[in-house]
């Protein structure tokens, strides 16, 4: 089953330039040439073909796994809406998750609103890797003002007061 996990990465906008999506796993190298990487992976639930959240980890070359952290969709919101438009049930088992069923042409997390996660991530690698997110609040913030068409006002077009 392909969960399409890169156009699932992609969309959720992480500011790492050096990694790379493996199968359904994401991998950086936050710090470029530095010792700590970053995994992120779909966790499974107790249903088969079935995805709950995601699992973040940062990795240490030489030393393995050094910390970790479970980031549910259902905690962050990702499904909400989508379960809310078809009357999903909080008790029910595809409450906040998605699974290998999916529409044609459509990605398995079809619905996903990916901006808790990413907060969450972004909270999460502040801790291990705080100089990535401030490089990336400032990309971000001169592209957003680089997008935006400034229209002056009448006061500011002719200098003075109508």
């Amino acid at each position: 089953m392909s969960l399409r996990a890169a156009e699932f990465f992609t969309e959720l906008c992480l500011p790492f330039t050096d990694s790379t999506v493996v199968g359904n796993t994401y991998y950086a190298a936050p710090v470029p040439g530095g010792p700590l990487r970053l995994r992120i992976s779909f966790t499974g639930t107790v249903y088969a073909d079935t995805f709950g959240g995601l699992r973040a980890a940062v990795i240490h070359a030489d030393r393995g796994e050094i910390d970790a952290v479970a980031l549910s969709f259902v905690d962050h919101g990702t499904f909400h809406r989508r379960d809310e438009a078809r009357n999903t049930s909080r008790n029910s088992s595809k409450y906040g998750t998605f699974d290998k069923y999916h529409r044609p042409g459509q990605p398995p997390w079809e619905g996903a609103v990916t901006t808790g996660l990413r907060d969450a991530i972004e909270q999460y690698t502040r801790v291990w890797f705080p100089h990535t997110w401030e490089v990336s609040s400032l990309v971000r913030a001169a592209d957003r003002s680089a997008r935006k068409t400034v229209v002056p006002s009448p006061v500011q077009a002719s200098g003075r007061r109508r």
